[in-house]
């Protein structure tokens, strides 16, 4: 592995022995699936899928490398949850989330159901301070909970277009001069749900409205997309989530946005097939079996934050199989970034075999079949170990600053990209690699990939797009609306988009440096004296 790569699997990951020394990568993959695979006396699959895992192949979601033999493996990764309109909700969704994000877990929340601020409350002949007080708790209970040291709690917050209060959401994290001056000294400074991500849900009826001049909710789907576009181009927040058609009500999002639900409780569970590293059709499909029933596996052997996750799941036995180094694959078949007809024979075996092979191993293991069975997860620190692009993300660029949290202390390290550094080694030129910043002001290519790539996908897929500053040549007011236009095209196709203006917040965690100032520094470790966090909060890959 790459220093960087070796430093995460020893931060992260992997178990300290009675030795007192770290467990190696192949002894990490070995105790992921033997665990997994004997909850359902499938021991025989143990060294093929430890095998898989080891080669880096095949990539199980972080909380199966961390918790897997652990007393307590909850290996599971985010909750869909609904915030319901009474005291005893509002209650219940604080210990919902307290609960899921003391076990690992992160938390999506939709706060559709919520009566407006300033409501009346019958009963008690109050009013009701409406949805963004509770987020605002929630995102509270989230600042004190760093799961295991060193992971920030993961929170996205969700709301419908037509809710009374959405134009107060869509504007809650612009904060004022004075927060900002304050976040700028000293990134833990508390602010308005800063540790939470946040989505404007659509439907059929928002399309329906936006396009009928005679709807009497016309102006208002305008006045709200509209309101998001701009800030989604000047701060990266709010992003859309979208259900329509088939997907119609599955208006329940996980923290990074790619499982969706119906359902309160309901949790989703992830890993990832590593494309780079897949050297034929009949290898693929080897791949996807063995993964579905690793994460069929998964839905008996993990823990659960409070029983009625466990009800949901038995119910639906959502999985979540993903896909990673996609970006990479393209580079290493001489492909740009974007549809392509050979890999659509991948994802063509990636879409069709899951439930295949996941009703086979349900009758075999006398378990509920899954209702769905795949979403692209972002990957984070999963992505770095298995040292390739991250979902259907672009390389994001050759060389960076990374910073991270490291026991409650904010560190960076210098990192070149390895699937870059593979290819200039190669003889390829740095400056003919696409990646996150050239693809900015390329960005409907990387809105339409997103499209091409979610035909193959039945939950949804999380992917941030990257734009340059606002207020530069590419991202400015006077683009607004040709931005709007080119997204709305695409939007009843994709189930949740968001973006990021470079610089958009203060102690984002990667800054482009040169290739040569990296070089320089690989492996090294430097502490920072201010307080940094994510722009995104945590992974749900990791």
């Amino acid at each position: 592995m790459n220093p960087l790569a070796q430093t995460i699997l020893d931060q992260k990951y992997a178990h300290t022995l009675r030795s007192g020394r770290k467990e190696t990568w192949k002894e990490v993959s070995h105790r992921t699936a033997k665990h997994v695979l004997q909850s359902v006396d499938a021991g025989k699959e143990i060294p093929h899928t430890a095998k898989a895992i080891e080669q880096r192949k095949f990539m199980p979601g972080g909380r199966y490398l961390a918790a897997t033999g652990r007393p307590y493996h909850q290996t599971q990764n985010c909750l869909l949850l609904r915030a319901e309109d009474s005291r005893e909700g509002w209650s219940e969704l604080l210990y919902r989330a307290a609960m899921a994000l003391m076990s690992g877990a992160g938390i999506g929340v939709n706060y559709s159901a919520l009566r407006p601020e300033g409501s009346l409350i019958r009963r008690s002949g109050g009013t009701s301070t409406g949805p963004l007080a509770l987020m605002q708790m929630v995102n509270e209970v989230g600042r004190g909970i760093v799961q295991g040291g060193n992971r920030r709690a993961a929170i996205w917050a969700g709301i419908n277009w037509t809710h009374a209060d959405v134009l107060n959401f869509v504007s809650t994290k612009n904060w004022s001069e004075d927060i900002q001056t304050l976040k700028a000294k000293d990134f833990s400074f508390p602010a308005p749900l800063d540790m939470t991500n946040i989505s404007v849900g659509l439907d059929d009826d928002f399309f329906k409205a936006y396009h009928d001049l005679k709807s009497p909710k016309h102006g208002h789907a305008h006045t709200v997309y509209w309101l998001v576009v701009e800030q989604m181009m000047r701060t990266g927040e709010p992003g859309f989530f979208v259900d329509t058609q088939k997907n119609g009500g599955e208006d329940l999002r996980n923290a990074c946005g790619e499982i969706t639900s119906r359902e309160d409780s309901d949790v989703c569970n992830l890993g990832s097939i590593n494309m780079s590293r897949v050297h034929s059709l009949d290898e693929m499909e080897q791949l996807v079996r063995l993964a579905t029933r690793f994460l069929i596996a998964g839905t008996v052997y993990s823990d659960v934050p409070y029983s009625k996750v466990d009800q949901v799941r038995t119910k639906n036995r959502r999985l979540g199989l993903g896909l990673m180094g996609i970006h990479e694959w393209l580079l290493i078949h001489g492909k740009r970034y974007g549809p392509d007809d050979d890999l659509a024979k991948y994802l063509e075996i990636y879409a069709e075999v899951p439930g295949e092979e996941a009703k086979k191993a349900a009758k075999e293991w006398d378990l509920s079949e899954p209702v769905k069975t795949r979403s692209i997860a972002p990957n984070g620190t999963i992505g770095i170990v298995a040292e390739t692009t991250t979902g259907i993300e672009p390389v994001f660029c050759v060389a960076y600053k990374r910073r991270y949290l490291k026991h409650k202390a904010w560190a960076h390290q210098y990192v070149v990209d390895p699937t870059a550094k593979r290819l200039i080694e190669n003889g390829i030129p740095s400056e003919q690699i696409e990646d996150a910043y050239t693809l900015a002001i390329d960005v409907e290519r990387r809105v339409a990939f997103q499209v091409w790539v979610q035909q193959y996908v039945d939950h949804a897929i999380s992917s941030t797009i990257n734009l340059p500053a606002w207020g530069s040549e590419f991202n400015n007011p006077s683009l607004v609306k040709s931005f709007g236009n080119m997204l709305l095209r695409y939007l009843p196709k994709l189930r949740g988009i968001t973006a990021y203006p470079d610089g958009a917040r203060s102690g984002q965690p990667l800054t482009p440096v040169s290739y040569q100032t990296a070089m320089k520094h690989v492996g090294e470790v430097f502490e920072e004296s201010a307080n940094v966090c994510s722009i995104k909060g945590g992974s749900c890959g990791e």
